[in-house]
């Protein structure tokens, strides 16, 4: 296919813009990956997705141009932009990039320090407080339990005192009651010990 010069010039810019924008994907991630220390082995595959992406973005630049025509030129202007960006622009865009690392660190920071300042210090405040008011409301409840008790005291004594002549006679008729209670308590006890012992000696007799 033939391209009119217009045509030619315009897929040249392109592929000399196509390189500029290389240079600067490449440095941005240069300087990414040592700001952030990514892993030395997983640079080899950061470099094989960049050359695949970059490939594949100048072959769609290529084929907007002249229709993917791959000419002498093309690889011309590519080289043309690439040496213009590393001797006209690259000292600068990783400057950028690195001011811009910066700030996104020190706007995080900022994020966190605002966070800590405004959410996590009043809670630990209303925390405190609310443990300092828990205390005092537990110390203050028994302290008022021992005044009650304290008060009660007596009127209970009187009551003892007065109830206790009414006392002794229910409970010396109840004693037989609880004395045989606790006899069959303790024959039942003594039954279930046999038992248990017949069982262990002469069972396994059996």
């Amino acid at each position: 296919m033939n391209l009119t010069l217009n045509e030619q010039w315009l897929t040249l810019g392109l592929m000399l813009l196509s390189g500029i924008g290389m240079g600067i994907v490449f440095d941005g991630y240069r300087v990414v990956s040592h700001e952030l220390r990514f892993a030395k082995w997983t640079l080899p595959l950061f470099d094989l997705l960049y050359w695949a992406a970059a490939t594949l973005v100048v072959f769609q630049v290529l084929s907007a141009g002249n229709d993917g025509e791959v000419r002498a030129y093309v690889f011309l202007g590519l080289v043309i932009g690439v040496v213009v960006y590393f001797l006209m622009l690259s000292r600068s865009v990783i400057a950028s990039v690195r001011w811009l690392i910066q700030a996104v660190r020190y706007l995080i920071g900022l994020v966190i320090r605002l966070f800590d300042l405004f959410i996590i210090r009043p809670l630990l405040v209303l925390y405190k407080l609310a443990k300092v008011l828990i205390g005092f409301l537990a110390a203050l409840t028994i302290f008022s339990c021992k005044i009650v008790i304290q008060l009660i005291r007596p009127f209970w004594l009187l009551a003892r005192w007065l109830f206790r002549p009414l006392w002794r006679p229910v409970a010396k008729r109840l004693q037989p009651v609880i004395a045989s209670w606790e006899l069959q308590a303790k024959a039942s006890k003594l039954i279930g010990h046999v038992a248990g012992w017949w069982k262990r000696t002469f069972g396994r007799s059996s």
